[in-house]
């Protein structure tokens, strides 16, 4: 089994039409955003006050809560597996957040698209035919990185105005989060979803079967 794995990687990797999007993984990237999106919702008020508690510890420490809500974009990219899905399930996500109501409004589409835009990049990067645990975790921290640079500058609030010191714990925190929280633990429900059967049409509900 260890030895054909790379000759499946490189099959699908080659395979024509494997990056073209189908309507059944635009149903799916909806249905998960929906379903990140209250994840989301839920997590903004245990989140927050999380985030909070450890700020108040210590200045920038909060960003250890922040890798729930970088959950879309690991979890778009690791299933449908295709240009744009980490980006548009973290968005449709946050969009979902932010219409059932939260304290920060639009800017949590805004930092959602940049937060996608992070995890997006990695899955990219390894030409959308990598998805291991290393990947999801690396997809989860650069989430993070993304998320951090937006609160960085955004708004009159902007983490630029606050000491070096402040974003550089913020930075550590939120890539330990991202990996984690998003990276790590997406992973995991991905799998979990897969046992299931529910992924049974896309790759990773395949790679499941394999394993069994």
């Amino acid at each position: 089994m260890h030895a054909s794995a790379p000759a499946e990687t490189s099959a699908a990797t080659a395979r024509p039409g494997r990056l073209r999007w189908r309507v059944v993984d635009i149903v799916v990237a909806a249905v998960l955003g929906v379903a990140i999106g209250l994840i989301f919702w839920a997590w903004n008020t245990i989140g927050y006050a999380w985030f909070t508690a450890m700020d108040a510890l210590t200045p920038g420490l909060g960003g250890i809560a922040v890798g729930i809500w970088l959950l879309g974009g690991v979890m778009g990219g690791l299933v449908i597996r295709k240009p744009g899905a980490a980006i548009l399930v973290e968005v449709i996500a946050s969009v979902v957040s932010m219409l059932i109501g939260n304290v920060w409004g639009v800017s949590t589409v805004f930092e959602g698209f940049v937060q996608g835009v992070g995890a997006e990049l990695v899955f990219a990067i390894f030409l959308y035919a990598r998805f291991t645990l290393p990947v999801s975790m690396l997809a989860g921290a650069v989430a993070g990185v993304g998320s951090w640079v937006f609160e960085l500058f955004y708004g009159p609030g902007a983490n630029i105005q606050k000491s070096l010191e402040f974003n550089l714990i913020y930075l550590g925190t939120i890539l330990v989060s991202g990996a984690l929280l998003a990276g790590l633990v997406g992973w995991l429900l991905v799998r979990a979803l897969a046992a299931t059967g529910a992924l049974s049409r896309f790759a990773a509900g395949r790679e499941a079967r394999r394993e069994v």
